[in-house]
């Protein structure tokens, strides 16, 4: 599936779903099944909520729900397509990672309801006429995703008393280069903010090196190749990191603000440089999560015979990886893990959006530079993805992990 190209919703968009009470949309048209191949076409009715005994089909006997005469009018195309979207969310590969039962979705359908039109809006989707490829990615991918880490966030909190200043929580995102993972973040960013949550979002690009200091690290390794430009270990600013996250992390209060480093990877043809910090966004408290991600977040360093065995140049890319836990793992409570089957899919994906780029009449890389760019990150793939997935990031703890196994079309699937 192509990915989806984030937009900046309209004004208007963030405002008509940003109230966690509203009342979802209510699908009222003729019923879709999440196995026909057609896109679904749905109406909205929005003088109505569907009650979750019109959703469940069984009595509920909640005062605080809808009265009865609600349910008793729903038409039968309501109770058929809310339960087919029912059914079509309890089919998806995330659910029992996220901890979900069919039961707990159904208690929860409101956010799952809410959110899923968030997102379509988000992405200038039409959230009534959503292919079955657009349903999945939402249903399937960022809404289970968001309800975990949201979770995860209402847990964090948990553990402090009423008036603490609570830090946020930071949750990482370690995932291959082309993989989504950056508009995964940015849709989790979005649904932080009309959720009420505030939330900062880092990407490791942030902390590359500087042009000149780039400069210095490829004259002081001369010949190779992983540390000619930016991208492997060893290329980062780590003191900046330390003092970045340390510095949003003490954002606990309403009107503290800072400033979040951004890099401009079209600065010196491509090559890139540190943004100036008069176009860094300024983030303000009091912020609730940050949304930490990177192609290379959480890898651990191995024995060097090991990682000489992948590639020899690795050897000193590896005892740079030793300071990167005190620098970024450290900071991070929570983990996502996307999950490849084939490192080599990033060659195919890096392809496919240069591609994409020159046919839009942008200047991007020939297929020559592409295997080039990729082959200088591919040996860091295969010496540490395989230590990555079997013992998870660097500190990282079972309750605070979900694993993502995604295809080549980046569609999470059933994983092993």
């Amino acid at each position: 599936m192509a990915p989806l190209h984030a937009a900046p919703p309209p004004p208007s968009a963030a405002a008509s779903v940003s109230s966690t009470s509203s009342v979802p949309p209510v699908f009222v048209a003729r019923p879709y099944h999440h196995r026909r191949a057609a896109s679904c076409s749905l109406t909205v009715a929005a003088a109505a909520a569907p009650s979750r005994k019109a959703f469940l089909s069984r009595p509920d006997h909640s005062s605080t729900l809808a009265p009865p005469r609600t349910a008793r009018s729903s038409p039968p195309a309501l109770v058929s397509s809310v339960q087919d979207l029912y059914d079509f969310i309890c089919s998806g590969p995330l659910v029992e990672r996220i901890g979900y039962t069919k039961e707990k979705i159904a208690e929860s359908i409101d956010r799952w309801l809410r959110s899923g039109v968030q997102v379509a809006r988000l992405f200038r989707l039409n959230e009534l006429q959503l292919s079955e490829a657009e349903k999945a990615r939402i249903y399937h991918f960022y809404i289970p995703v968001f309800l975990w880490c949201e979770d995860q966030v209402i847990e964090h909190r948990a553990k402090y008393s009423e008036g603490d200043n609570i830090p946020p929580l930071v949750i990482g995102v370690s995932a291959p280069q082309g993989s989504g993972k950056t508009t995964l973040v940015f849709a989790l960013d979005y649904l932080f903010r009309v959720a009420g949550r505030n939330s900062a979002t880092l990407s490791i690009d942030d902390f590359y090196l500087t042009a000149k200091e780039q400069n210095e690290l490829r004259d002081r390794n001369p010949g190779n190749a992983l540390l000619e430009f930016r991208g492997n270990a060893g290329s980062h600013d780590l003191q900046f990191s330390v003092e970045t996250l340390k510095s949003l992390i003490k954002l606990t209060k309403k009107d503290m603000k800072m400033k979040v480093p951004r890099y401009d990877k079209s600065a010196f043809g491509g090559r890139g440089d540190r943004a100036d910090p008069s176009v860094w966004p300024e983030v303000e408290g009091p912020l609730e999560v940050v949304l930490f991600e990177g192609w290379m977040l959480g890898f651990k360093p191995l024995p060097n015979e090991v990682v000489k065995a992948v590639d020899p140049q690795l050897e000193v890319v590896n005892k740079s990886l030793q300071a990167y836990y005190d620098a970024w793992d450290r900071f991070i409570e929570s983990w996502i893990v996307i999950k490849i089957k084939e490192p080599n899919c990033v060659y195919q994906w890096r392809l496919q959006a240069e591609i994409a780029m020159r046919a839009d009449g942008k200047p991007g890389m020939s297929d020559e530079e592409v295997t080039d760019f990729v082959s200088r990150y591919l040996p860091a793939y295969h010496a540490y993805l395989p230590t990555l997935y079997k013992e998870g990031p660097n500190g990282s703890k079972p309750d605070h992990l979900l694993v993502i196994d995604i295809d080549q079309d980046r569609n999470p699937i059933w994983g092993s």
